[in-house]
Protein backbone atom coordinates (compact mmCIF):
# COMPACT_ATOMS: atom_id res chain seq x y z
CA UNK A 1 0.00 0.00 0.00
CA UNK A 2 2.93 2.81 0.75
CA UNK A 3 3.98 1.86 -2.83
CA UNK A 4 1.19 2.60 -4.35
CA UNK A 5 1.06 5.84 -2.21
CA UNK A 6 4.59 6.93 -3.06
CA UNK A 7 3.65 5.75 -6.86
CA UNK A 8 0.86 7.79 -6.61
CA UNK A 9 2.54 11.16 -5.06
CA UNK A 10 4.97 10.80 -7.63
CA UNK A 11 2.45 10.70 -10.21
CA UNK A 12 0.89 14.08 -9.16
CA UNK A 13 4.44 15.57 -8.67
CA UNK A 14 4.71 14.80 -12.25
CA UNK A 15 1.76 16.19 -13.10
CA UNK A 16 1.97 19.40 -11.26
CA UNK A 17 5.38 20.17 -12.78
CA UNK A 18 4.05 19.23 -16.34
CA UNK A 19 0.97 21.84 -15.54
CA UNK A 20 3.43 24.25 -14.58
CA UNK A 21 5.58 24.44 -17.63
CA UNK A 22 2.85 23.92 -20.23
CA UNK A 23 1.67 27.14 -18.84
CA UNK A 24 4.86 28.76 -17.89
CA UNK A 25 5.70 28.22 -22.01
CA UNK A 26 2.12 29.71 -23.01
CA UNK A 27 2.30 33.09 -20.59
CA UNK A 28 5.95 32.96 -21.79
CA UNK A 29 4.43 33.03 -25.83
CA UNK A 30 1.57 35.41 -25.34
CA UNK A 31 4.06 38.31 -23.30
CA UNK A 32 6.39 37.85 -26.73
CA UNK A 33 3.51 38.36 -29.02
CA UNK A 34 1.75 40.80 -26.60
CA UNK A 35 5.61 42.85 -26.95
CA UNK A 36 5.58 42.41 -30.11
CA UNK A 37 2.63 44.11 -31.21
CA UNK A 38 2.25 46.94 -28.64
CA UNK A 39 5.53 47.75 -30.69
CA UNK A 40 3.93 46.98 -34.59
CA UNK A 41 4.40 50.57 -36.69
CA UNK A 42 0.97 50.62 -38.40
CA UNK A 43 0.73 52.40 -41.48
CA UNK A 44 -2.05 54.64 -41.62
CA UNK A 45 -1.92 57.75 -42.93
CA UNK A 46 -3.61 60.77 -40.57
CA UNK A 47 -6.78 61.96 -41.59
CA UNK A 48 -5.82 65.30 -42.78
CA UNK A 49 -9.31 65.85 -44.34
CA UNK A 50 -10.62 66.08 -40.90
CA UNK A 51 -9.69 69.51 -39.12
CA UNK A 52 -10.35 71.65 -36.31
CA UNK A 53 -13.09 74.36 -36.10
CA UNK A 54 -13.82 77.19 -34.33
CA UNK A 55 -17.54 76.94 -34.82
CA UNK A 56 -19.00 76.84 -31.31
CA UNK A 57 -21.96 74.70 -32.31
CA UNK A 58 -19.39 72.17 -33.25
CA UNK A 59 -17.33 72.32 -29.73
CA UNK A 60 -20.36 72.30 -28.22
CA UNK A 61 -21.40 68.80 -29.90
CA UNK A 62 -17.42 67.94 -29.12
CA UNK A 63 -17.95 68.86 -25.39
CA UNK A 64 -20.88 66.52 -24.67
CA UNK A 65 -19.44 63.40 -26.67
CA UNK A 66 -16.62 63.67 -24.49
CA UNK A 67 -18.11 64.09 -21.72
CA UNK A 68 -21.08 61.04 -22.69
CA UNK A 69 -20.13 58.07 -24.64
CA UNK A 70 -16.74 59.06 -26.50
CA UNK A 71 -15.65 59.60 -22.42
CA UNK A 72 -12.72 61.63 -22.45
CA UNK A 73 -13.47 64.21 -20.13
CA UNK A 74 -14.91 61.63 -17.80
CA UNK A 75 -13.58 61.15 -13.74
CA UNK A 76 -12.09 57.73 -14.67
CA UNK A 77 -10.19 58.94 -17.48
CA UNK A 78 -8.88 62.40 -18.28
CA UNK A 79 -10.84 64.44 -16.12
CA UNK A 80 -13.02 67.06 -16.82
CA UNK A 81 -10.06 69.37 -17.64
CA UNK A 82 -8.18 66.59 -19.51
CA UNK A 83 -5.49 67.08 -17.20
CA UNK A 84 -5.58 63.19 -16.64
CA UNK A 85 -4.08 61.61 -13.09
CA UNK A 86 -6.81 58.68 -12.99
CA UNK A 87 -4.92 55.99 -11.51
CA UNK A 88 -6.42 52.41 -11.60
CA UNK A 89 -4.26 49.86 -9.50
CA UNK A 90 -5.34 46.16 -11.14
CA UNK A 91 -2.85 43.96 -8.88
CA UNK A 92 -1.24 41.64 -11.16
CA UNK A 93 -2.49 43.04 -14.25
CA UNK A 94 -0.92 46.03 -13.68
CA UNK A 95 -1.42 49.98 -13.23
CA UNK A 96 -3.48 51.75 -15.79
CA UNK A 97 -3.14 55.67 -15.67
CA UNK A 98 -4.58 58.50 -17.42
CA UNK A 99 -2.53 61.11 -18.99
CA UNK A 100 -2.78 64.94 -19.53
CA UNK A 101 -3.71 64.89 -22.44
CA UNK A 102 -3.27 68.87 -22.82
CA UNK A 103 0.31 68.51 -22.56
CA UNK A 104 0.18 65.48 -25.80
CA UNK A 105 -2.09 67.39 -28.18
CA UNK A 106 0.44 70.13 -29.48
CA UNK A 107 2.34 67.73 -30.95
CA UNK A 108 -0.30 66.60 -32.96
CA UNK A 109 -1.83 67.69 -36.21
CA UNK A 110 -5.70 67.64 -36.79
CA UNK A 111 -5.32 64.58 -38.80
CA UNK A 112 -3.06 62.39 -36.42
CA UNK A 113 -6.09 63.25 -33.40
CA UNK A 114 -8.53 61.96 -36.38
CA UNK A 115 -6.41 58.87 -36.68
CA UNK A 116 -5.76 58.43 -32.87
CA UNK A 117 -10.17 58.40 -32.53
CA UNK A 118 -10.87 56.57 -35.60
CA UNK A 119 -7.97 54.09 -35.05
CA UNK A 120 -6.34 54.10 -31.79
CA UNK A 121 -2.78 54.78 -33.14
CA UNK A 122 -0.31 57.30 -31.46
CA UNK A 123 1.56 59.85 -33.60
CA UNK A 124 4.84 57.36 -34.31
CA UNK A 125 2.11 55.05 -35.53
CA UNK A 126 2.44 52.66 -32.20
CA UNK A 127 -0.82 51.19 -30.24
CA UNK A 128 -2.73 53.53 -27.21
CA UNK A 129 -3.36 51.55 -24.63
CA UNK A 130 -6.58 51.22 -22.76
CA UNK A 131 -8.02 54.21 -24.77
CA UNK A 132 -11.62 52.87 -25.92
CA UNK A 133 -11.61 53.47 -29.16
CA UNK A 134 -13.49 50.16 -30.87
CA UNK A 135 -15.90 51.33 -28.52
CA UNK A 136 -16.72 54.79 -30.14
CA UNK A 137 -14.62 55.34 -33.89
CA UNK A 138 -17.94 54.51 -35.31
CA UNK A 139 -18.94 58.19 -35.04
CA UNK A 140 -19.39 60.33 -37.86
CA UNK A 141 -16.70 62.33 -39.61
CA UNK A 142 -18.77 65.15 -38.38
CA UNK A 143 -18.46 64.19 -34.63
CA UNK A 144 -14.66 63.06 -35.05
CA UNK A 145 -14.49 66.76 -36.06
CA UNK A 146 -16.31 67.93 -33.13
CA UNK A 147 -14.27 65.95 -30.69
CA UNK A 148 -10.82 67.42 -31.90
CA UNK A 149 -12.55 70.42 -31.70
CA UNK A 150 -13.59 70.56 -28.25
CA UNK A 151 -10.17 69.03 -26.64
CA UNK A 152 -8.02 71.70 -29.10
CA UNK A 153 -10.36 74.43 -26.86
CA UNK A 154 -9.28 73.03 -23.41
CA UNK A 155 -6.50 75.61 -21.97
CA UNK A 156 -3.62 73.74 -21.18
CA UNK A 157 -3.06 72.02 -17.43
CA UNK A 158 -0.11 72.12 -15.75
CA UNK A 159 -0.25 68.19 -14.06
CA UNK A 160 2.54 65.77 -14.53
CA UNK A 161 0.92 61.84 -14.23
CA UNK A 162 2.34 58.48 -13.62
CA UNK A 163 2.67 56.00 -16.59
CA UNK A 164 0.70 52.94 -17.26
CA UNK A 165 2.66 49.50 -16.85
CA UNK A 166 0.93 46.13 -17.61
CA UNK A 167 2.32 43.22 -16.18
CA UNK A 168 2.59 39.78 -17.46
CA UNK A 169 -0.51 38.39 -16.70
CA UNK A 170 -2.58 41.72 -18.16
CA UNK A 171 -0.40 40.91 -21.30
CA UNK A 172 -1.92 36.95 -21.31
CA UNK A 173 -5.46 38.63 -20.87
CA UNK A 174 -5.15 40.63 -23.53
CA UNK A 175 -4.08 38.19 -25.79
CA UNK A 176 -6.79 35.91 -24.75
CA UNK A 177 -9.18 38.86 -25.67
CA UNK A 178 -10.25 39.17 -22.05
CA UNK A 179 -9.15 42.87 -21.43
CA UNK A 180 -8.89 45.64 -24.65
CA UNK A 181 -5.36 46.36 -23.88
CA UNK A 182 -3.49 46.24 -26.90
CA UNK A 183 -6.10 48.65 -28.72
CA UNK A 184 -4.90 49.15 -32.56
CA UNK A 185 -4.92 45.07 -32.69
CA UNK A 186 -8.95 45.00 -32.24
CA UNK A 187 -9.11 47.64 -34.84
CA UNK A 188 -10.42 46.56 -38.65
CA UNK A 189 -8.16 49.48 -40.28
CA UNK A 190 -8.73 48.52 -43.63
CA UNK A 191 -12.67 48.80 -42.64
CA UNK A 192 -14.13 50.50 -40.12
CA UNK A 193 -18.06 50.03 -39.69
CA UNK A 194 -19.84 53.18 -39.24
CA UNK A 195 -22.61 53.62 -36.94
CA UNK A 196 -26.14 55.12 -37.79
CA UNK A 197 -27.31 58.56 -37.49
CA UNK A 198 -28.72 59.39 -34.00
CA UNK A 199 -32.21 57.89 -32.92
CA UNK A 200 -34.07 56.60 -30.30
CA UNK A 201 -33.88 53.22 -31.06
CA UNK A 202 -32.25 49.85 -30.30
CA UNK A 203 -30.55 50.00 -33.41
CA UNK A 204 -28.48 53.16 -32.74
CA UNK A 205 -28.51 52.13 -29.15
CA UNK A 206 -26.27 48.90 -30.05
CA UNK A 207 -23.81 51.12 -30.89
CA UNK A 208 -23.62 53.44 -27.81
CA UNK A 209 -23.84 50.08 -25.62
CA UNK A 210 -20.53 49.02 -27.37
CA UNK A 211 -19.24 50.74 -24.30
CA UNK A 212 -20.54 48.37 -21.90
CA UNK A 213 -19.38 45.21 -23.36
CA UNK A 214 -16.10 45.38 -21.58
CA UNK A 215 -17.25 45.32 -18.16
CA UNK A 216 -20.81 43.44 -18.60
CA UNK A 217 -19.24 40.79 -21.03
CA UNK A 218 -20.72 40.29 -24.52
CA UNK A 219 -23.92 38.83 -23.63
CA UNK A 220 -24.31 41.82 -21.09
CA UNK A 221 -25.23 39.21 -18.15
CA UNK A 222 -21.98 40.39 -16.07
CA UNK A 223 -20.45 38.44 -13.53
CA UNK A 224 -16.70 38.53 -12.52
CA UNK A 225 -14.27 40.28 -14.98
CA UNK A 226 -11.43 37.53 -16.09
CA UNK A 227 -8.92 38.33 -13.89
CA UNK A 228 -9.84 41.13 -12.44
CA UNK A 229 -8.36 41.62 -8.45
CA UNK A 230 -11.27 40.12 -5.99
CA UNK A 231 -12.18 43.22 -4.58
CA UNK A 232 -12.83 44.47 -7.89
CA UNK A 233 -16.64 45.38 -8.40
CA UNK A 234 -18.74 42.62 -10.04
CA UNK A 235 -20.75 43.77 -12.90
CA UNK A 236 -24.53 43.35 -12.74
CA UNK A 237 -27.18 41.85 -15.26
CA UNK A 238 -28.22 44.33 -18.16
CA UNK A 239 -30.20 41.56 -19.82
CA UNK A 240 -34.19 41.44 -19.64
CA UNK A 241 -33.64 38.83 -17.06
CA UNK A 242 -35.04 38.19 -13.19
CA UNK A 243 -31.46 38.63 -12.16
CA UNK A 244 -31.20 42.10 -14.37
CA UNK A 245 -33.66 44.17 -15.96
CA UNK A 246 -36.73 42.23 -16.11
CA UNK A 247 -39.70 44.84 -15.61
CA UNK A 248 -37.71 47.81 -15.86
CA UNK A 249 -38.56 50.86 -17.74
CA UNK A 250 -36.85 53.93 -18.86
CA UNK A 251 -38.02 55.83 -15.88
CA UNK A 252 -36.49 53.29 -13.58
CA UNK A 253 -33.06 53.26 -15.36
CA UNK A 254 -32.76 57.08 -15.49
CA UNK A 255 -33.36 57.24 -11.78
CA UNK A 256 -31.07 54.68 -10.73
CA UNK A 257 -28.05 56.25 -13.08
CA UNK A 258 -29.41 59.77 -11.78
CA UNK A 259 -29.12 58.63 -8.20
CA UNK A 260 -26.36 55.75 -8.11
CA UNK A 261 -28.69 53.47 -6.41
CA UNK A 262 -30.05 50.57 -7.21
CA UNK A 263 -34.06 49.61 -7.14
CA UNK A 264 -33.00 47.20 -4.07
CA UNK A 265 -31.35 49.93 -2.16
CA UNK A 266 -28.15 49.11 -2.97
CA UNK A 267 -25.15 51.66 -4.31
CA UNK A 268 -23.84 50.91 -7.59
CA UNK A 269 -20.39 50.52 -8.05
CA UNK A 270 -17.70 53.37 -8.51
CA UNK A 271 -16.78 51.74 -11.43
CA UNK A 272 -20.18 52.33 -12.84
CA UNK A 273 -20.32 54.65 -15.36
CA UNK A 274 -23.37 56.79 -14.76
CA UNK A 275 -21.45 60.07 -15.24
CA UNK A 276 -21.51 59.12 -18.93
CA UNK A 277 -25.17 57.84 -19.21
CA UNK A 278 -26.14 61.52 -17.05
CA UNK A 279 -24.72 63.14 -19.86
CA UNK A 280 -26.15 61.53 -22.52
CA UNK A 281 -29.04 63.62 -24.29
CA UNK A 282 -32.69 62.31 -24.11
CA UNK A 283 -32.43 60.02 -27.97
CA UNK A 284 -29.12 57.92 -26.95
CA UNK A 285 -30.59 57.26 -23.17
CA UNK A 286 -33.46 55.87 -25.07
CA UNK A 287 -31.30 54.18 -27.64
CA UNK A 288 -29.41 52.50 -25.06
CA UNK A 289 -32.23 51.51 -22.99
CA UNK A 290 -34.18 50.23 -25.94
CA UNK A 291 -31.18 48.16 -26.74
CA UNK A 292 -30.96 46.86 -22.97
CA UNK A 293 -34.37 45.83 -23.60
CA UNK A 294 -34.14 44.15 -27.32
CA UNK A 295 -31.46 41.60 -25.75
CA UNK A 296 -32.28 37.74 -25.09
CA UNK A 297 -32.77 37.39 -21.45
CA UNK A 298 -29.17 35.80 -19.83
CA UNK A 299 -29.11 34.62 -16.55
CA UNK A 300 -26.53 36.59 -14.19
CA UNK A 301 -22.69 35.50 -14.79
CA UNK A 302 -23.17 34.03 -18.44
CA UNK A 303 -20.83 37.29 -19.60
Amino acid sequence: MKKWLKRIGLGLVAVILQVTVVGGIYAFVQVRAYDESVEKVYVVAPLDKLARSDDPAVIARGKHLAASFVGCSLKDCHGADLGGGKVTEAGPIGTMVAPNITQIMPAYSDGELARLVRHGLKKDGRTVRFMSVEEFNWISDADVVAVISYVRSVPPVERVTGSTTIKWLGKVFDRRGDIPIDVARRVKHEGIEMGPSPSPTAEYGKWIARGCGGCHGEHMSGGPIPGAPPDFPVPLNLTPHESGLQGWTLEDFEKVMATGVRKNGKKLADFMPTESINAMDDIERRALFSYLESLPSVPFGER
